[in-house]
């Protein structure tokens, strides 16, 4: 099994690249927990998602420390990646989105995998779910979706972006990606539309189950988007998006299942001091070791 972990972004509202923080006990990156997670729930392959400038970094920072079984890849989301025959002219410099990052692992990934932020703690019940996900799964049309409620997955320090779930007898039927949701007055709202949403609600923390038909789509998706010139220079293709299309054109069914798992993510800077101190209070119960490799 894979985790595919997306670790390309600038963490413009962190103020660094908050994927490589030192926010672990013995200075490990928020990353490396999840790997470890993975790990030991029979993940055997690592794919990261980063820019040119940490490709050489994160092999040297990682290799020494993985178990000798664990296959690395450390791949560059590129801007000229394009699907075939397709040409564009642009000044843009920001990556092309979370579905392009996927899309970039087609050349690697021939099996099952999931994904996942670099810059998020999903919890090791969370992964759990996905391997047992993956193992129990006999239809290749049928993905998952770990979610986790709204209430849980706020800042308290500025507005976030949630994708947020409807579903039926545990069969996502739409995902609607609020980009600026805040809690005031014991209101959540999103800012964007006005609209107040449910504490309780489900929603993606782009932790997806998959498998490789997804690449086909996206290049199907992307070539779609960048016919329009209006996305050429800030627009991007988000997996929910891709998602929801798949799901709508009858491509696939996407399982939803709840974490039953902590999260925590470090959107803003502010957000540091709390996730320095969980994961020393989850290594102080003995949820992992320090340090966290041998």
């Amino acid at each position: 099994m894979t985790l595919l972990l997306m670790a390309a972004g600038s963490g413009s509202r962190y103020g660094k690249l908050k994927q490589f923080d030192d926010l672990g006990p013995a200075g490990e990156f928020l990353m490396e927990f999840s790997i470890s997670d993975a790990i030991t729930n029979g993940f055997d392959h690592i794919v990261i998602i980063t820019k040119a400038a940490n490709k050489t970094f994160l092999e040297e920072h990682l290799t020494p420390k993985l178990p000798e079984h664990i296959k690395l890849d450390v791949l560059v989301q590129d801007l000229n990646d394009l699907p075939e025959g397709v040409n564009v002219v642009t000044g843009r410099e920001k990556p092309w989105g979370t579905a392009h990052a996927v899309w970039t692992a087609r050349h690697v990934i021939n099996s099952d995998f999931v994904i996942i932020n670099a810059d998020d703690y999903y919890g090791q019940k969370a992964l759990k779910a996905a391997s047992e996900f993956i193992n129990n799964s006999a239809n290749a049309s049928t993905y998952g979706l770990v979610g986790y409620r709204l209430n849980d997955t706020l800042s308290a320090h500025g507005a976030v972006s949630r994708g947020v779930c409807e579903a039926d007898n545990g069969r996502l039927t739409s995902i609607i990606e609020r980009t600026k949701i805040t809690a005031n007055n014991g209101k959540i709202i999103d800012e964007d539309s006005g609209v107040e949403l449910e504490p309780e609600s489900v929603v993606s923390m782009n932790l997806w189950i998959c498998n490789p038909s997804i690449f086909k789509y996206i290049e199907t998706y992307f070539k779609t988007f960048l016919e329009n010139e209006k996305n050429l220079e800030k627009g991007e293709i988000y997996i929910p998006f891709v998602a929801q299309e798949m799901m709508s054109n009858g491509l696939i069914d996407i399982n939803v299942m709840d974490a039953q798992s902590l999260w925590f993510g470090v959107t803003y800077y502010a957000d540091k001091a709390e996730a320095v101190a969980t994961l020393a209070k989850l290594t102080e119960d003995g949820s992992y070791p320090s340090p966290l490799w041998n």
